[in-house]
């Protein structure tokens, strides 16, 4: 009990002070004091319902996710036949109605064409159903038709993905624990503490950021394309900015073949060297360099389509192959508008558009109001216990309130190292640590107290107490420990913020109050060699 040597003394109080004094900023910016600029400022995050911020329910298109299906599916039935040998050549592909069909030019080639196919399709998940079912009409037809529960299992990745991305984009404007949660089949909540102005917001993730470069069909007739008419094999997109190009409004362009911006491993804003206009400066992966390469060298002299979310930004000549695997977006963008699309790019693009169908600002006068009677609660709450422990046990509750005291800035330190969001059901983990806090204590003290009403003298007494109640201390925090880990991994938003506290409390009780106590009695032990323990 006595041994404590001096090396695990500096290493508590080590642990101690540097956790501490992680707290400090916390503490200075609650205050509303100046921190200095020099030094480190760790600080715990507000969350929505303290600091105040931007609330956005986001919806997803459900139809474009089918229609993208068919569109990939159409992509992939055409390479794969093209591709087979010998070559299964095929008539006109219809997507009427929601499925895909097309004639075989040779009929004797279904059962060639069938095995070519079906690797197209997948297990929808656990259903035990394709995602596609392939059916053979006439001898020679074939119709694809997506199943409800491929459908279903698209709509889930594309909102996983959506998830991701979101948060990706959130991230690079600098803002800090936002809260993204998946709400119901195809709705996406986003609370970003500390923004009241969301217009930023709104503008980066109602962006879908789809980069896609096509060639432009030369055999359009401009009347043609003017009246929505392209010729087979290709489709019309509008300009993004028509009265940049002459008063133009849309081209048309090749609908397969061209190139995705899935491959782009980076994306920033620039300016052109000769034009000094604001760019974006992308650069492709090996893969998608090489096919940009491919494409830039096989139509030199011919014209391509720079096209973002369905519309055409520029439509510059190729006048030379670009091997290099990089290139410039130009769109009459300023600063902002180019920052903001080069984090769309850098982030990925949304598998699925996202509409904005409910917004709402939360001011910070709640969460100052929150915060006031938050910590009343606490303050409260800590001199009863601060006052039930000294009039209990006198020497050893002043310990325990030392080590209370400690115990919360600990945990405001660890959050702090963490970057961890405070919420409104955090201060209420925060009032019930305190409480949870002295439970070691009662149950040391009131060990030793059985110990020396048994006639053991005052250091064995106080060892017993320490190394008895240290089991019952550990299973019961093994046991809050367990809670708090499923509370994390299966709650969200304010109940993680519970969580946290709890987890992290957990630990910082167990450290202050039995083995920081532990070595200041150790050490009254040594020093005043008593005769009888008052506790």
């Amino acid at each position: 009990m006595l041994d404590f040597p001096a090396w695990k003394r500096f290493w508590f109080w080590g642990i101690t002070l540097l956790a501490v004094a992680c707290a400090i900023p916390s503490l200075f910016s609650v205050a509303n004091l100046r921190w200095p600029d020099v030094l480190p400022d760790p600080t715990i995050n507000l969350g929505l319902d303290l600091a105040g911020g931007s609330h956005i329910l986001l919806e997803a298109e459900k139809s474009q996710i089918a229609q993208q299906r068919i569109e990939n599916m159409e992509e992939s039935v055409r390479g794969r036949l093209r591709l087979a040998n010998p070559r299964i050549r095929i008539g006109d592909i219809s997507s009427r109605g929601g499925k895909l069909s097309f004639m075989l030019r040779d009929p004797a080639q279904v059962d060639a064409a069938r095995d070519e196919i079906e690797p197209l399709t997948y297990g929808a998940g656990l259903t035990g159903q394709r995602d596609w079912t392939i059916e053979v009409i006439d001898g020679s037809r074939f119709v694809l038709t997506p199943t409800s529960e491929g459908l279903e299992q698209a709509v889930s990745n594309a909102m996983e993905s959506a998830i991701e991305v979101v948060r990706k984009r959130i991230d690079a404007i600098g803002t800090r624990e936002p809260t993204i949660l998946r709400q119901g089949e195809d709705r996406i909540v986003v609370q970003v503490p500390g923004l009241q102005d969301p217009q930023q917001l709104k503008s980066l993730l109602g962006q879908t950021a789809k980069l896609e470069f096509k060639l432009v069909d030369p055999t359009a007739a401009p009347n043609d394309v003017a009246q929505g008419i392209a010729p087979p094999g290709s489709e019309i997109v509008p300009y993004a900015n028509p009265q940049d190009n002459g008063g133009i409004a849309a081209i048309a362009v090749r609908r397969l073949g061209g190139i995705k911006g899935d491959n782009l491993t980076d994306a920033r804003q620039s300016f052109d060297p000769q034009t000094n206009e604001a760019v974006v400066s992308i650069t492709f992966d090996q893969a998608g360099g090489a096919k940009f390469a491919k494409l830039t060298s096989e139509n030199v002299n011919r014209p391509f389509a720079i096209i973002l979310d369905g519309k055409v930004l520029s439509a510059p000549n190729i006048n030379e192959p670009i091997l290099g695997g990089s290139a410039q977006i130009s769109g009459r963008f300023n600063v902002e508008t180019a920052n903001q699309l080069a984090i769309a790019l850098r982030s990925g693009a949304l598998p699925v558009d996202l509409t904005v169908v409910e917004e709402r600002t939360v001011g910070p006068d709640l969460g100052a109001d929150s915060i006031k009677k938050g910590l009343g609660a606490m303050g409260v709450g800590s001199l009863l216990v601060v006052f039930l422990m000294i009039a209990s046990y006198g020497r050893f509750g002043v310990y325990a309130t030392f080590a209370l005291v400690l115990n919360v800035l600990m945990i405001l330190g660890i959050m702090a190292l963490m970057n961890t969001t405070l919420t409104l059901p955090g201060i209420a983990g925060f009032v019930l640590t305190i409480g949870a806090a002295v439970d070691a204590n009662v149950l040391i003290y009131e060990r030793m107290r059985e110990e020396r009403k048994r006639g053991r003298r005052v250091v064995a007494a106080v060892e017993n107490g320490y190394k008895e109640a240290s089991r019952a201390i550990y299973d019961a925090n093994v046991t809050n420990f367990i809670a708090g880990v499923l509370l994390f991994l299966f709650g969200s938003g304010p109940i993680r913020g519970f969580a946290v506290v709890l987890i992290i409390g957990l630990f910082t009780s167990v450290f202050t109050g039995v083995s920081l106590t532990r070595m200041w009695v150790a050490a009254w032990l040594r020093k005043a060699r008593p005769t009888e323990l008052n506790v």
